[in-house]
């Protein structure tokens, strides 16, 4: 059953960039929905033939103290049914730290999943540009993206995939390997820049800095090369992005000096008022629209602010437990892999300003990521080595990863 659990993983880490390319509605929602029931119905019984459950860690315990007071807010919710509804997402969402804790046994699952998120945002990518080329795009259109997913839900989890595809590729012995890791890059960025999101484009900005930096250390022919490549790829993206989509990337400086953000100075003064009503325990998880009076097809737009008003500055001290132990299981690894989840690390907490980002499964497959990441660091550092390679062609890391593989 753990093997079945396992494959189960791999497919809902698949299948989360692209979840809501794929939405069956209600009950059965998106597809990863799906994949995540399946795959707690595969873990349970796993699980129970086992006879054990893996020694969580500090991370872990701080997801579960978070979610419980979550749970909590429902006793003195403004709206009872958001927050019971918000309660089954979170549960959906925040069981992905664990499952990724309890199933990834070894630095080869690991790399599994990595691989697995990489695909999905291949997926995300191809629709994308799909979109972009469909005969049903409008004329003057400036933003593409994957039917039914928000174009700056899908920058953000393009852009999460740059450092992991970066830090597969000196490990890959094979050329499909090789071709997925980084053959993603210029697909992503291609795609990123397509949904016109500003926050993406920021986020990719500093994802590109991880990724050139783990992809030249210790390779003067990379460097050499994507040097020369650079100024090509550059002119491709000018002739295929539209100039209008260009152009809308182009008003970042003018909206950080004096724009409103796209109306999130206002919803973010309304959320503020909001949690200084309900400061110490909120009004409960999933009520920031009912609290803040904002549009019904509004989100905080920053997830601090979201947690503030859901769950007040108890919820908020948890979350910022979650992220401090975060940074903490970073400082256990090494190499690579390191600055490859730093990297991913960094570009959730810019998103995170503009965006609700408490409230994707991007979010605790990265933290799973990284507690499971921080604990094999210490368990398995011969194995982890192996797997993430500091550099390609060592003899000493290729012996090992013959024996990893």
């Amino acid at each position: 059953m753990r093997r079945i659990a396992k494959l189960l993983l791999l497919l809902f880490a698949f299948a989360i960039p692209w979840e809501f390319s794929l939405n069956l509605g209600e009950p059965w929602g998106p597809v990863a929905r799906i994949a995540g029931v399946l795959l707690l119905l595969a873990v349970i019984p796993a699980v129970l033939q086992a006879g054990r459950v893996r020694a969580p860690s500090a991370l872990i315990w701080a997801v579960l103290a978070l979610f419980v007071w979550f749970c909590c807010t429902a006793f003195w919710a403004i709206e009872p049914v958001e927050t019971l509804a918000k309660l089954r997402a979170y549960f959906q969402e925040m069981m992905i730290a664990w499952l990724v804790w309890e199933l990834a046994d070894s630095a080869r699952d690991l790399r599994a999943l990595l691989r697995a998120y990489v695909a999905g945002s291949w997926v995300l990518a191809a629709t994308t540009l799909a979109s972009f080329a469909s005969p049903d795009a409008v004329a003057g259109q400036l933003r593409f993206v994957a039917e039914g997913i928000d174009p700056n839900d899908a920058a953000r989890f393009l852009v999460l995939g740059f450092p992991l595809a970066a830090v597969l590729l000196d490990g890959e012995r094979n050329w499909g390997g090789r071709a997925l890791a980084l053959g993603y890059i210029p697909l992503g960025l291609l795609a990123v820049l397509l949904t016109a999101s500003r926050e993406g484009f920021i986020a990719a900005v500093v994802a590109l800095v991880g990724c050139a930096v783990l992809l030249g250390r210790g390779h003067p022919r990379r460097v050499l090369a994507g040097t020369v490549a650079l100024p090509a790829l550059v002119a491709a993206l000018w002739l295929i992005v539209p100039q209008g989509t260009l152009e809308r990337l182009g008003t970042i400086t003018e909206q950080l000096q004096g724009g409103t953000l796209n109306d999130r100075l206002n919803i973010w003064t309304q959320g503020w008022d909001a949690f200084a009503r309900a400061p110490w325990f909120g009004s409960g998880a999933g009520s920031f629209v009912a609290a803040a009076g904002t549009s019904g097809i509004d989100t905080a737009h920053n997830t601090a602010l979201s947690i503030l008003v859901g769950g007040g500055l108890c919820a908020l001290f948890l979350f910022v437990l979650v992220v401090a132990l975060s940074v903490r299981s970073l400082r256990r690894i090494t190499g690579p892999m390191r600055l490859a989840l730093a990297t991913s690390l960094l570009v959730w907490a810019i998103t995170s300003m503009t965006a609700t980002v408490e409230e994707n499964r991007t979010t605790w497959l990265l933290f799973g990521l990284i507690a499971a990441a921080g604990r094999l660091a210490a368990e398995s550092p011969g194995e982890m080595e192996a797997c993430f390679p500091r550099a390609e062609g060592h003899p000493a890391l290729r012996f090992q990863a013959a024996r990893a593989g």
